[in-house]
Formats: C-alpha cells, structure tokens, sequence
C-alpha cells in the first residue's frame, strides 16, 4: 500500500512537471509587439503577434520590442548660433522599429541613444546658421536632422519618422531688440506706403486739372465759334436791314431811315435805363427827339393804310428835308419840328402852307 501511494504521488509529480513544461512553452506575443528567442543565451528568432511554441527550459524570451511608432520628448538645451546668440530649444523624434533583433542587439538602451543622438545633432545644425535663419526656417532645420539621425540609427533597425523643434526662445533682450526691429521696420514700410499714396494723389490730381485746362480750352473754343457765328450772323442781318432801308430810300420813301433810326435810338434809350450803375437822366431837355421819332413812325403808319402816296411826304410838307440838310423827326431835330410831325392833318401833301415850311424848317436848325 505504501509503494503504491508512493508511486501516485511520482506520477503527480510528474503530471504537474509536464503541464508546467508545457506552459513555459506557450509564448503568446500580443498585437504591436515582437520576441525575439534565446537558446542558451544565442538569439535564434523573432516571434511575431500570435500563439508559438518555444522548448521550455532550453529557448526563452530574449527582449520584448514595441513595433508601434513611439514619441520621444527632446528636453529644453541652449544651443549658441553662428552669430553668437544663445537660444533654449527642445522638440519631439517620432522613431518605429523596422527589425527587432538588430533594436535589441545592436544597441544598448535604444531611447537613451536615439535621445543623445538627436540633441547632439541639434546642437550641430542650429550652431551653423544665424539666428534669423534659425528663426524662419524651421523646415529646412526638421529635415537636415531627420536626414543626419535616421541615417545614424538605419543600422540599429530603427527608422527616424520625423523630428520636429518645439520651442525656440531667444533671451528676453534679444526679444526686445528684435521687436524695436520689427517696429522700425513695420514704420519704414508705413511712410513709404503713404509718400507712394501722396505720390499717385499728385499725379491724379495733376492728370485731373490737365483734363480740365482741355476740356475748358475746348469749351472756350466752341462758344468762341459759336460767338463768331453769331456775330456772322447778326453783321449779315444788319447788311440785309441796311440794304433794305438804303432800297426803300432809293424808291423815294424816306420814312424808312425815319424808322431805322428811332429804333436805334429807343433801344439804346432802353439800354441806358435797364444798366445797372446809378444814372441821371434830365428830361424833357432831349424829349423832343423821342417825338420825332414817333412822329417819324407815324407818317410810316399813314402811308401804311393809304393816307398819301408814296414818296410823298419826302417832297413835301414837315417830314420833308430841313434847309439844314436834315430829315424832320430825326433824333437831332427841334422840338417845333417834332410837334409839327405829330399834328400834321391827313390832307395830301400839296395842301400844305409856306408857313408850315418855315417853322419846320427854322427849328430844325435850332
């Protein structure tokens, strides 16, 4: 009986050692992660994401690699640049790992290496460049270093996705000497912006009053024509006026020029009194020469509607020529003359006395 609990007892012994052999066999690798396998220290293979089996107590699970892409932080360093400016920066390196055999064997501490080596190169490419180019070109300085590192940990089977710089800070006095730069140049740009404004003002303007100076030349060119037009005009109206008194005069009609030259005399007359200046005028001192010249137009009337012929009242009676040479009722003859014009009877002109003559013909003179 004791032989056999004894031998019970190995056979659970070794039922346990056997589930526990098996159990070390079993190796599952999640997903984003890769084994890599040691026999007696000696790496062997990768183990991908999924289920294997390895031989317990012979193989075992070397390093554990995280094939996912991974953020490693650069912490803040002062870098001094070619034109002798101190600088604090700091950025971030997106690093995944293409081979996990060569990220396990062929470097130590992979974080700590790819972190040295970043702010290494940092250093290196920022201190060839002004502080201007530092400042603006932030692209060309992200790709010189992704170039530099990934180059460098290619043979670790790690591949450098990108780095990026953070944070550039100049010192605090270098910021305001840049800012009073920026000022300058901001209020450099604003007065040549306003002169180049004041400039083209001018030059509109001066395009704008030679505009007018043509258009206004032009105009008084036109009313200058027009003007000369009228004037044309008006001469040719008075020829063909004039002509037509000097035909009437030479048919033996004298009331024509009678006419003629009341109209002249009213209008000018009306001119005088329609001027604007302060004027005297003494009447009835030139009166007379008023009524002459209505009664000038009212033996134009007679003959008109048939009082006499013709050409009569030039031979005979008080609208005849003056011993002085001129015609009754003109503006220069006496007040007598005028009278005589307006109460002339309606009777031809040969009924007419001498002494009618006379008196016509006396105060014509005066």
């Amino acid at each position: 009986m004791g032989i056999l609990d004894g031998f019970t007892l190995f056979a659970l012994a070794l039922f346990a050692f056997a589930l526990i052999l098996v159990w070390l066999g079993v190796v599952t690798v999640p997903q984003g992660k890769e084994f890599t396998v040691e026999r007696f220290g000696r790496y062997t293979r990768t183990l991908s994401p999924g289920l294997h089996l390895i031989v317990p107590l012979i193989d075992k699970i070397g390093s554990r690699i995280s094939m996912m892409e991974t953020v490693l932080d650069v912490p803040s360093q002062e870098v001094i640049t070619k034109d002798n400016a101190m600088v604090t920066v700091d950025g971030v390196v997106f690093y995944s790992v293409l081979d996990a055999a060569k990220a396990s064997y062929e470097v130590s501490n992979m974080h700590l290496a790819i972190l040295n080596l970043t702010m290494t190169n940092i250093r290196t490419v920022m201190g060839s460049m002004d502080l201007d180019e530092l400042l603006s070109q932030r692209d060309k300085i992200n790709a010189q270093l992704l170039h530099v590192v990934d180059d460098a940990t290619s043979p670790w089977g790690i591949k450098v996705t990108r780095i990026e710089i953070r944070d550039i800070v100049p010192p605090r006095d270098l910021v305001d000497s840049m800012a009073r730069q920026m000022k300058a140049e901001r209020d450099r740009r604003a007065a040549i912006l306003e002169a180049e404004g004041q400039r083209q003002a001018a030059i509109l303007r001066a395009e704008g009053d030679k505009q007018a100076a043509i258009l206004q030349a032009e105009g008084r060119r036109e009313a200058a024509y027009r003007d000369a037009e009228a004037r044309e005009r008006e001469a040719a109206a008075e020829g063909e006026a004039t002509r037509l008194v000097s035909t009437a005069i030479d048919g033996g009609n004298i009331q024509a020029i009678n006419y003629f030259v009341a109209q002249r005399y009213v209008d000018a007359l009306k001119n005088v009194a329609a001027a604007p200046n302060q004027k005297v005028l003494f009447l009835p001192i030139e009166a007379s020469n008023i009524l002459g010249a209505l009664g000038g137009i009212t033996e134009i009337a007679r003959d008109a509607f048939g009082g006499r012929p013709d050409g009569a009242g030039g031979l005979d009676g008080g609208t005849g020529p003056t011993p002085g040479g001129e015609p009754a009722g003109l503006p220069g003859g006496g007040k007598a003359g005028a009278v005589a014009q307006l109460s002339a009877p309606s009777a031809p002109a040969g009924d007419h006395g001498p002494a009618e003559h006379g008196a016509a013909g006396g105060h014509g003179h005066g």
